[in-house]
């Protein structure tokens, strides 16, 4: 069951994944761009629908939802990303970048209609109120869990600093249902995980792009040379599967941590005087070991500019299956309390110069994941180049986008993982690998 909630709930962050910027307002257009007097005609058109809407509906409509719903379709025309955020989204939104919040510190999904603790993480008023993995919760402050979807619960137990929750849990081997009050506090997500692999190659996880991610990286680092010894490390894995994206400035400073000099990234946006560069500064955290970056169809935006970066610059090899080719920018323009704006207003370019938008990142080594018995002839291979109404890329061709965005459970059956090792280790031989750290593609112009 888990496995196949992450699976789905991979996709269903695809969905919303993004590179982006938050900005505190952008300039209206000026008297050469307003619109003209047809324009104008066609908005008294949408008034005159939306009066008629209003007064002769079957039913009393909502004016703020009729609103909302007509700014949405005028955003998800553009493109798939382009989109309104209510207040409730928005602060949704910011919760989520920022990587922390009021809560209890568990990683939970849906079993059997119920809320299933995964693991309770570390130091958390969850973990020292007695919560344990595997614990079913069936009501929240009383109320049932049964009908809510696993966002819903999520939302309930979320909360100010501070305050009071009730679980009710159903756990293996207890005779009744056990009542836990647990005091919310600060949770700080991880959006990095690691581990040393073996004695001598260092696993880095990334899950997401918020604003702890590149302190978390260089945490993480720095702990794994610590535990290893430097000099007895091999190498690095960068596991960029399954990650959605997140904030553009830290996709440019975790791709700064393994590169010394050179562009890291481009972003073009509809004139010629919109385009930034972002270029690394000196100082490779990892001492310039090998390393390797798996990525799928489940790695998106964010985690492509990493895995771009790194490649063109022949600093990584990059291992496993395309991409999902997510190569937009959104900005986000805070509307007060009205929620925001989120406006698709550049691509970005590799530093090659490459646009991977509907294309996605190609592997250097293709190594596929079977999927599990039961999976299989269930999943989709769908990435950006099958959303309805995306931009279409320069380099976008037939083959499309994306491929399957499946990770197994247990390390043991993780084919990619265990390739990248061998590779790092030296037990397995490919022509890709290692990269030639002096061949370095020069920041081009455009």
């Amino acid at each position: 069951m888990i496995r196949k909630l992450t699976l789905v709930l991979a996709g269903a962050l695809i969905g919303a994944s993004t590179a982006f910027v938050v900005t505190t307002g952008v300039p209206l257009p000026g008297a050469a761009n307003a619109a003209g007097a047809s324009t104008y005609r066609q908005l008294s058109i949408f008034g005159d629908i939306f009066e008629r809407v209003r007064s002769q509906y079957v039913t009393e409509p909502e004016d703020e939802k009729l609103v909302e719903s007509a700014i949405n379709g005028m955003l998800t025309s553009l493109d798939p990303h382009s989109s309104y955020l209510n207040a409730k989204d928005f602060n949704d939104m910011r919760v989520q970048t920022r990587g922390e919040f009021g809560g209890l510190g568990i990683e939970v999904t849906m079993e059997d209609e119920l809320v299933k603790v995964v693991s309770p993480i570390d130091d958390t008023p969850a973990a020292r109120a007695g919560v344990l993995a595997g614990d079913l919760v069936s009501k929240i402050d009383g109320e049932n869990v049964r009908g809510l979807s696993l966002q819903e619960a999520v939302d309930k137990m979320r909360g100010p600093v501070n305050t009071p929750i009730v679980l009710t849990i159903v756990r293996e081997g207890a005779d009744k249902p056990i009542d836990i009050t647990i005091i919310r506090d600060v949770i700080r997500v991880k959006a990095v995980k690691y581990r040393v692999e073996g004695t001598d190659v260092g696993y880095l996880k990334v899950t997401s792009f918020t604003e702890q991610t590149y302190d978390n990286l260089e945490a993480a680092v720095k702990t794994i040379r610590e535990n290893a010894g430097d000099d007895n490390l091999k190498g690095y894995v960068l596991d960029l599967r399954l990650n959605p994206g997140g904030l553009l400035d830290q996709a440019v400073n975790v791709s700064d941590t393994f590169l010394d000099r050179g562009e890291i990234v481009s972003t073009r946006g509809r004139n010629p005087n919109e385009t930034r560069r972002y270029s690394a500064r000196p100082g490779d955290l990892t001492n310039g070991k090998p390393i390797i970056v798996l990525i799928n169809g489940g790695s998106a935006s964010a985690s492509e500019i990493v895995a771009g970066a790194l490649q063109d610059h022949k600093r990584a090899t990059v291992l496993g299956t395309r991409s999902f080719g997510k190569g937009s920018v959104q900005t986000i323009i805070p509307l007060g309390q009205n929620g925001a704006l989120r406006l698709t207003t550049a691509l970005y370019y590799t530093p090659a110069g490459t646009s991977i938008q509907a294309k996605g990142i190609t592997p250097d080594i293709k190594v596929e994941q079977p999927l599990p018995e039961e999976l299989q002839g269930k999943v989709e291979a769908r990435g950006e180049s099958g959303l309805r109404g995306h931009i279409t890329g320069q380099e976008e061709d037939e083959n499309g986008s994306g491929s399957i965005a499946y990770v197994p459970p247990e390390a043991k059956d993780d084919v990619q993982l265990n390739y990248a090792l061998d590779l790092i280790r030296g037990t397995r031989v490919s022509e890709a690998f290692p990269p030639d750290p002096t061949k370095v593609v020069p920041s081009q112009g455009g």
